[in-house]
């Protein structure tokens, strides 16, 4: 797991590139006369092919605009050919995705904003679905904390990062877990993606979780995986020993979420998410399942309540 990582950053790096670099007009540039005016193209090669584009009326500051963007080009180009021989080193390969994979991550995707608001309701985020959204989307809100804006950023990172197809096709495993608790705790902790070596409280009840072996978090999660049941009550199951568990010093219930749904969206079996409005219910159903007094009642809640199918 720990080169597919690699490999996985390496693509993200890849794609930001591609994008920063198709996001600007660049090539090798051409002014041409037209009724006592002067226009800019730009002749650049895409694939092999020389292609020409009309860039818009001359003026001296788009056309340095473009002169310095050919050479950002240059380097964003000469960037992407050194991550390419680092995969070729990896031997990476791009695989295929079973076609209801790809249909499940699109799913997904579509209800992003809406799924990480759940979640952030569900940690306790002061924020409302719209400025969820404008976080998402790159907006900037005035209503909340940098803490609070800061963790709707870490989760959307950590859903980009489960949706890479080279992720989906990776196995749900430890090392997947632990990279996921990074990603959602960075910038908070520096022991983000570790487990916990201090004892924690949970709030509303005197039950307090052991601390943590990583043998035994592995050889746990495995008997998960290999019981007689259905991916979507694997899935639950997968989700409610995370949060019990209480694995990392923080962030044990987003962590739970996204990891479950990899293993959902690997299967193309949909997704989880806490509706917003059932968060307290579900909340006490948490507890009561922490103490051990109730198993059924709230795997039957998330699967009622929680489960989304593509169908």
């Amino acid at each position: 797991m720990e080169e597919n990582i690699e490999i996985i950053t390496l693509l993200q790096s890849k794609k930001l590139l591609e994008q920063e670099l198709n996001s600007i007009t660049y090539g090798s540039v051409e002014i041409r006369d037209n009724d006592d005016k002067q226009y800019i193209y730009v002749h650049y090669r895409e694939n092999g092919i020389t292609l020409t584009k009309y860039v818009g009326e001359y003026s001296e500051d788009l056309y340095n605009l473009i002169l310095n963007n050919s050479i950002k080009a240059k380097e964003l180009k000469r960037q992407i050919r050194e991550i390419d021989k680092k995969l070729k080193n990896l031997n990476y390969i791009e695989k295929i995705l079973p076609e209801k994979v790809e249909r499940n991550i699109d799913f997904a995707k579509r209800h992003l904003a809406e799924t990480i608001y759940k979640q952030a309701i569900l940690e306790g985020v002061a924020t409302t679905f719209a400025d969820t959204e404008s976080i998402i989307e790159g907006g900037r809100v005035n209503n909340m904390t940098s803490d609070d804006v800061m963790k709707i950023i870490n989760l959307k990172h950590a859903w980009e990062f489960i949706l890479n197809k080279n992720v989906i096709i990776s196995n749900t495993n430890f090392s997947l877990l632990c990279e996921i608790n990074r990603i959602i705790e960075e910038g908070f902790y520096y022991s983000a993606g570790k487990i916990r070596n201090v004892p924690v409280n949970i709030g509303g009840t005197i039950w307090k979780p052991e601390l943590p072996i990583e043998s035994v978090i592995k050889e746990e999660l495995e008997e998960i995986f290999n019981k007689k049941i259905n991916d979507i009550d694997k899935a639950i199951e997968l989700l409610l020993y995370i949060m019990k568990k209480q694995i990392f010093i923080d962030g044990n219930k987003r962590t739970s979420v996204i990891y479950s749904n990899h293993y959902l969206i690997s299967k193309g079996k949909g997704i989880i998410a806490i509706p917003s409005e059932l968060t307290q219910e579900f909340k006490d159903l948490l507890i009561q399942y922490y103490e051990g007094k109730d198993e059924n009642n709230i795997k039957q809640f998330i699967k009622e309540n929680c489960y989304m199918s593509m169908e």
